[in-house]
């Protein structure tokens, strides 16, 4: 790496500093990755990961408005473009002190004008991946193949009313678990951003999730054939591009999986910008997938709530962060998915500095969130709230209903013996009271 031309020479290794001024944003003043939380380093907590396609890929170019980011590590003929934008994002991982990453197959290595052209630039990219991965000790918490940018899956890559269209599409999905073994990948993600519909008069749904779990199957079964060691993911967002997407939120693909019975090889990724898009609260889909065991990874953003498109902010609101931290906490960790910070510097946040100071606040956020949660579950106050509200679960005939033994006339002959239940207040104002005392 020290050979290498360098990217960021005016940015030291971000230090932890916890009396820094408020003005100081190049330091963590919450994030300290050794520091212990109920028997567990915060990075191991936390496993943050640096996304490629926004962090080194992205150029502020919006609808309305063209590049304005001029990053140094884009210049130059496309595969050599390549190698330096590996370069750059690895010498900002390390800086940034951050363990993992995730990218798409077209983010790290250029399309060719044919499949086989295509391999042959990720095979050599990702060569020089592995180097970059052992001499740095930064890996890949997943690995994506982007099935939605290339006009031929305008209409759908699994889903596509075309099948030879879905086997473009299986052929490159092949290529990618070959180069998440390759890299060691604890994680492999499935986004369907175009497996929907705009209209369903040119729509035959039944068959067109009936030919995406088809999909799925057969990337298990040649997960399974390569030996490649990782879990598989979906993540749900409800719309855009597509009108309608399948994967519309965590319910709707947490019934898919288990209608095509595949809820044993895939969990979710759940990114909260799309939660919000899909008109539930931040944590929803986080802590839905939780209660189901389903929660694998999450893609750690937010968006604009009065908006109506994907943000892709960096998450700042520590509320919403300790709500996260608390279901992840309570579920034992995100291990082996993470915290992927799915989210992009603003198109007039021009300086390569802010593209740190967007990572280390999130990070900070994140922190606090994670203590925040901590204290919440240590104190204990609020779960026992909690567990005295459904109490009457735990005795009688509501121990019955709990294990699943009630009957009809059980529930008929209780009334009789006791009759009206007596109103009990649900107390939300005063759980909100208390928790907005450890925010």
């Amino acid at each position: 790496m020290a050979e290498q031309e360098e990217f960021f020479p005016s940015v030291p290794k971000i230090p932890y500093l916890p009396n820094a001024d408020p003005g100081d944003v190049m330091c963590f003043k919450h994030y300290h990755a050794e520091e212990v939380l109920m028997g567990r380093k915060m990075e191991d907590w936390l496993r943050f990961s640096v996304c490629y396609w926004h962090s080194f890929c992205g150029t502020g170019a919006d609808p309305f408005g063209f590049p304005t980011l001029c990053r140094s590590w884009n210049e130059g003929a496309p595969m050599e473009a390549a190698k330096r934008r590996l370069r750059a994002a690895f010498e900002f991982f390390t800086k940034l002190g951050v363990k993992y990453y995730t990218f798409h197959d077209r983010d790290v290595a250029p399309e060719g004008s044919t499949l086989e052209e295509s391999n042959r630039n990720l095979d050599e990219i990702t060569d020089l991946a592995l180097q970059l991965q052992k001499q740095t000790g930064v890996k890949v918490l997943w690995v994506t193949c982007n099935l939605f940018a290339h006009r031929r899956y305008m209409n759908g890559a699994a889903t596509n009313p075309d099948c030879h269209v879905l086997a473009y599409a299986g052929a490159q999905v092949k290529k990618g678990l070959d180069v998440a073994k390759k890299l060691g990948a604890e994680n492999f993600v499935f986004w369907g951003g175009r497996e929907g519909f705009h209209s369903v008069h040119n729509t035959d749904v039944a068959a067109e999730l009936k030919h995406m779990a088809s999909f799925f199957k057969m990337a298990v079964k040649y997960k399974e054939k390569i030996g490649l060691k990782c879990q598989f993911l979906i993540e749900p967002k409800p719309k855009e591009p597509c009108k309608h997407q399948y994967d519309y939120d965590a319910m709707s693909v947490i019934g898919f999986l288990k209608h095509y019975g595949l809820e044993g090889d895939f969990k979710l990724n759940i990114e909260p910008n799309h939660t919000t898009l899909a008109g539930h609260s931040y944590e929803h889909d986080i802590v839905m997938a939780s209660a189901f065991g389903m929660l694998g990874s999450v893609d750690a953003n937010t968006g604009s709530p009065d908006l109506g498109w994907d943000t892709d902010q960096f998450p700042m609101d520590i509320r919403n962060t300790t709500l996260v931290m608390k279901t992840v906490v309570e579920q034992g960790g995100l291990q082996p998915g993470g915290l992927n910070f799915d989210a992009k510097v603003r198109r007039e946040s021009t300086d390569v500095e802010d593209l740190f100071v967007a990572h280390v606040a999130a990070m900070d956020t994140f922190a606090r969130g994670l203590q925040n949660a901590v204290r919440i579950i240590e104190d204990g106050i609020m779960a026992g709230m909690v567990k005295d509200r459904y109490s009457s679960f735990s005795r009688d005939i509501g121990q019955k209903v709990d294990e699943g033994s009630a009957t009809l006339e059980e529930m008929e002959a209780f009334i009789k013996e006791k009759g009206e239940p007596k109103m009990m207040s649900g107390k939300q104002e005063t759980y909100e009271s208390i928790f907005n005392r450890y925010i």
